[in-house]
Parts: structure tokens; C-alpha cells; sequence
């Protein structure tokens, strides 16, 4: 009797272990307090005059948006042709009503906003450009990258992007850039900078002109894509940090750099539903609008890593979209590593990343510290050179070019990005670390990908191992078959891989839909679920021999599952929310371990 109560509590020994060392997963893995960096401001906006935005409930009918408008006698307007979808409108209303009118809509049901619709300006201050810088076309860098004008971007070198770019280069991630466009097509006036040629575009959008020509008339749009994407190696111009990433260009801002709210909350929600993983947002204002926010949360409910700039105001005071929960605030600094003179701070910083400083010359490079891109000449789009530009409308793009890294590497689940984005952070150097100028810190490129691929990697494995141990123990209980080398080869396909390793070989069978679908479609739920293990049984199961390798595979696809399902690191396509994500994983985890005990028993 004493010898039958010594291995039922070595096998409840290991299944509790198993259970503290998931809650132990969950508490390293657990999101950010969104409580810690986002502060409630004053709810108003600065609005258009007489300009108002209501966004319907998404299943009001045509019939019934018009019998409203006819109602309060106003004239409703799809705010783009995106907008049909979300059910967003705007209408122009003489100011004197506009009180009444959104007093008479807010006290429907099938409204759930009505607001005075906002302006929304570019980041300033730009800095100045200085055209086509000197230097020989065949100047070349000895190694990676060969582009000659790298040797004056020193923001690249800052965020350590010489050994991130040996480790990621965030292919089959798409970040949107919400903007005034970026000149990626030859069409009318606009070109095609040089120095974009080769990254690829994907379906882009101007919800200025109501069109499918996001072209920039500007600069700025095509200055922030460069730094997230320029195309890198290619022997002509300057570097990018996720040179692999799709590029969606998404134009809300005019040739003079302002915007609506209503426009811009219409590109995040067609940013987040047509795939876009990242969203840049180098733009802002002053005040809250309810519409704005709610787009944010629609972007990071759908899994899209929201990242935006903190504002150039030099106050404390972090600008909107930045300050909203769900996005991450970003900080500019200088050469020096010091925050910028210009760039705003608060509680609400999240991270950060160089902005620049086009008025001094630390480095002594004979350049001003800017940061460095290829883009059109401002205001003239026929006309493109590279240009030194400063702002937090210049650090965000490096945050989120370094996000697009971390998700190429399978972290699809916008809290954990953030979270890896600001425990990697480091201090400036010789600076005094305070957190409401740089948030958690720095970016760190190559810290960000490590922590990305091998934490994951390593706690998968140990559970896997766990796991395995208490399945093969829990089907002993009666008389099982000898598992042998393969039941442990099989947990480790399945848990976690050689995490240390690049490419497939480093990743459990799950993160395996990276290499066949593109990490665009990581987390697709034939892979996350119990389909795999369940298609070897039924192949395999029969052969005597093979059900060692039907169990430990069986097994460790169940701590991958269990893993994601505690750390929340992967958002499971076309399963909206994270709670179905959740529900999802555990239950395909417990399929998965029954599957492996069975396989295990005569």
C-alpha cells in the first residue's frame, strides 16, 4: 500500500509543479499596467467648426442611418468608403446647433458616439533638410549594410541595430503608416523615392481624397517609412531597421500636415481588419476624443501593436493618440542620449527611441543630428533627397520598426510586445534615468529580439519537459508502453524546439505556421490547436513503435498551447478577443494531454 502512495504522489507532485510554473509564466509574462503609463486628461476636443463625427452601432442599417439624419436635419457622410463597415459618419452643422444636434444623437441607442470632430497635426518640429548629402555613390561600408550614407545614422547605432540586423529583419510582419503618405508609386506628380525601391506596399489608402493613391505631398510620411523599412543593403542611400517588413501607407494628413480625428480613427480600424500588425502613428493633439480612443482599443483588441508619438511640445504633457491606453508613448532623444529639448513627458511614456537634434552636431560628423531618411522635398513631391529631420515623430518609427522585429519573431499578442519592447530598454549612457522623460528606457534592437525568440523558447521547452514528465507518469498508473528516446524527441519538436537556434529547428511545431504562412499569419489555429498531434495519431498510433512519438509530440504541442495561453504572447487569428484566445488554447492544451496519455496505455 505504502508503495502504491509513493508514485501517486510523485505524479501529483509533478502536475502541481507543472501548475505553479504556469502561474509562474503568467505573473513574468503578464501585460503592463496600462494604469502605470496612462493617465485620465480632460475629455474634450479642438474641434472643426461645426464639424461633428458619430460613430453608429456596426449593425444599423442604411434605412435607418438616414430616418436619423433626417430626424436631428443633418447630412451624414461616410467619412471614407472604409468607413461603411464601422458605420462612421461626419456632418457639417452650423455651430450654433452643433450643441443640440449631438445631445439629440448621443441620447439614441444606435449611437455610441457623437463628438465635435478634432484637428489632428503632424509631430513638429521637422527640422531642416540639407538635399543630397556630399560623399562618393561607391562610399561603401565594408560590411552590413553597404549604403553609403549610413555612416551618418547614428540613430541606427544608437538603438543597436549593427547586431539586431544579423538576428531579424521582420519578414511577413506589415506595420501601417498613418501619415501624409509616403511616395512609394510613380503616379501624376508623385515618384517613387530611390531609396524604397524594393520594399514592398500593400494596400494603401488616402482618406484624404477618398482614394487608393496614398501618395505624399509632404515628406513626413515617407521620412517615418524609411526609418521602419528604407531599403537596407542595397548599395545607394541610407538604412532601415525591419528591412523586410510590408510597408501599408495610409494618408490622413493634408500637404499642410493637419487632419481630422474622424479620419484617422477610420485609417486604424482599416489598418487593423486588413492585416497590418503595427500601426505608426507620428502624429497627435492636445485633447481626447471618445472616437479616437475607441479606435486604439478596436487596433489593440484585433492584435495590432499601436505605437505613436508622444508630442513636441517640450511640456509635461503626453499628446493623443500616445497617451490613450493600448498605445505605446514614444520619447525622442539626441546623440548624446539625453531626451530632446522638444520632446514631451509624463507618466504616460512608454519607451525611448532617438529623435534627433538637427541644431547641434555631437558627433561632430560635420552632419546636424538629425535623423537620417531618403524623402520628397517638402511640399514638392516631384523632388526627393535625404534629409536630417528631429521629433517624436522620428523616434516613434524606430520603436515601431523594432516591434515589427519582435513580431516577425512570433510575439503577436500587443501587450507582450510592449512588455519585451520596455524590460529590454536600457539606460542612457551617463544620463540620469528618469521615467517620465524615457518611460522604461532606451530601445534596445538586439535585446528586444533575443528576449523575443529565446524567452519564449526556453520557458517552452521547460514546460514541455514538465509536461511530458507528468503525462508518461499519469498514464503509468496503468500498464503503459515504454515511451523510449522518441516520446522525448516528440515533446521536444512540439514544446519548444532548440530555442537557441534560428530558422524552423528553433521554434515548436506551432511557431512552425511562421515559415509556411509568413508571420503575417502566425498564430493560425491549424497549428494552435490540437489538429497536428491528433492527424499523427491517426497516421501513426497504429505502429506500436511510433506511439512513444505520438505522446511526446502530443504533449509538448500542449505546453506550447499551455505557454501561449499564460504568457498571452500570441494573438490566434480569426478568434476574435482574448478570452476566445484563452478558451481556445486551453482546451486544444487539454485535448492535446489526453491525447498523449492515451497513446501511452496498452
Amino acid at each position: 500500500m505504502e508503495a502504491e502512495r509513493a508514485p501517486r504522489k510523485s505524479r501529483n507532485f509533478l502536475w502541481l509543479f507543472v501548475i505553479v510554473l504556469v502561474a509562474v509564466i503568467w505573473w513574468f509574462w503578464r501585460p503592463p499596467s496600462e494604469a502605470a503609463h496612462h493617465t485620465a486628461q480632460a475629455d474634450d476636443v479642438a474641434a472643426y467648426p461645426g464639424r461633428i463625427v458619430v460613430d453608429f452601432q456596426d449593425g444599423v442599417s442604411d434605412a435607418r442611418v438616414a430616418e436619423i439624419a433626417a430626424h436631428v436635419g443633418i447630412d451624414l457622410q461616410l467619412v471614407s468608403r472604409q468607413s461603411l463597415d464601422e458605420r462612421m459618419y461626419r456632418a457639417d452643422v452650423p455651430a450654433e446647433r452643433v450643441d443640440a444636434v449631438l445631445a439629440a444623437l448621443s441620447a439614441l441607442p444606435e449611437v455610441e458616439i457623437a463628438e465635435a470632430d478634432a484637428d489632428v497635426q503632424l509631430i513638429e518640429p521637422l527640422g531642416s533638410g540639407i538635399g543630397p548629402l556630399p560623399g562618393d555613390p561607391d562610399d561603401k561600408w565594408a560590411g552590413f549594410p553597404n549604403d553609403p550614407q549610413y555612416k551618418y545614422q547614428w540613430h541606427l547605432v544608437q538603438i543597436g541595430m549593427p547586431a539586431a540586423w544579423k538576428k531579424a529583419d521582420g519578414k511577413g510582419v506589415t506595420v501601417a503608416v498613418i501619415d501624409t503618405g509616403v511616395a512609394y508609386e510613380n503616379y501624376k506628380n508623385f515618384h517613387q523615392v530611390p531609396d524604397l525601391a524594393g520594399v514592398e506596399f500593400v494596400k494603401p489608402w488616402n482618406f484624404v481624397a477618398n482614394n487608393e493613391h496614398a501618395d505624399d505631398d509632404h515628406g513626413h510620411g515617407t521620412h517615418v517609412a524609411g526609418t521602419i523599412a528604407q531599403a537596407t543593403h542595397n548599395g545607394i542611400g541610407v538604412a532601415g531597421i525591419a528591412r523586410a517588413v510590408k510597408i501599408m501607407p495610409l494618408k490622413v494628413l493634408s500637404a499642410g500636415g493637419s487632419g481630422s480625428v474622424a479620419a484617422i480613427a477610420d485609417a486604424i480600424r482599416y489598418a487593423a481588419d486588413e492585416g497590418a500588425q503595427v500601426i505608426n502613428m507620428s502624429l497627435g493633439g492636445r485633447f481626447r476624443s471618445r472616437v479616437l480612443e475607441k479606435a486604439v482599443k478596436y487596433a489593440h483588441d484585433k492584435g495590432v501593436v499601436v505605437v505613436c508619438a508622444a508630442g513636441n511640445d517640450g511640456q509635461k504633457r503626453v499628446s493623443y493618440p500616445a497617451a490613450y491606453p493600448g498605445a505605446v508613448a514614444v520619447a525622442a532623444t539626441q546623440y548624446d542620449e539625453t531626451t530632446t529639448f522638444y520632446s514631451n513627458f509624463g507618466p504616460e511614456i512608454d519607451v525611448a527611441a532617438p529623435g534627433g537634434n538637427t541644431q547641434v552636431d555631437q558627433n561632430g560628423d560635420g552632419m546636424p543630428d538629425g535623423v537620417l531618411q531618403n524623402t520628397i522635398v517638402v511640399g514638392d513631391p516631384t523632388q526627393d533627397g535625404y534629409f536630417p529631420f528631429m521629433g517624436t515623430s522620428m523616434a516613434s518609427p524606430h520603436v515601431a520598426g523594432v516591434a515589427a522585429l519582435i513580431v516577425g519573431e512570433g510575439v503577436t499578442d500587443p501587450d507582450a510586445v510592449e512588455k519585451i519592447l520596455e524590460e529590454t530598454a536600457r539606460k542612457p549612457k551617463g544620463g540620469k534615468m528618469d521615467a517620465i522623460r524615457y518611460g522604461a528606457g532606451i530601445i534596445d534592437a538586439p535585446g528586444a529580439v533575443d528576449k523575443a525568440r529565446a524567452d519564449g523558447g526556453a520557458w517552452q521547452l521547460a514546460l514541455g519537459l514538465l509536461v511530458a514528465g507528468a503525462v508518461l507518469s499519469q498514464a503509468r498508473r496503468r500498464a503503459g508502453i515504454a515511451a523510449g528516446p522518441l516520446y522525448l524527441v516528440g515533446a521536444l519538436v512540439g514544446a519548444g524546439g532548440l530555442f537557441f537556434l534560428p530558422g524552423i529547428i528553433g521554434r515548436g511545431f506551432p511557431a512552425w505556421d511562421i515559415a509556411v504562412f509568413g508571420a503575417a499569419a502566425h498564430g493560425n489555429p491549424l497549428f494552435y490547436s490540437a489538429l497536428a498531434p491528433v492527424l499523427l495519431a491517426v497516421v501513426g498510433g497504429g505502429a506500436r513503435w511510433l506511439r512513444g512519438l505520438v505522446a511526446g509530440f502530443s504533449a509538448g504541442v500542449g505546453a506550447h498551447l499551455l505557454f501561449h495561453m499564460a504568457a498571452r504572447t500570441a494573438d490566434i487569428r480569426f478568434i476574435p478577443g482574448s478570452t476566445l484566445d484563452t478558451l481556445w488554447l486551453g482546451a486544444n492544451a487539454a485535448l492535446c494531454f489526453l491525447l498523449a496519455i492515451a497513446a501511452l496505455r496498452e
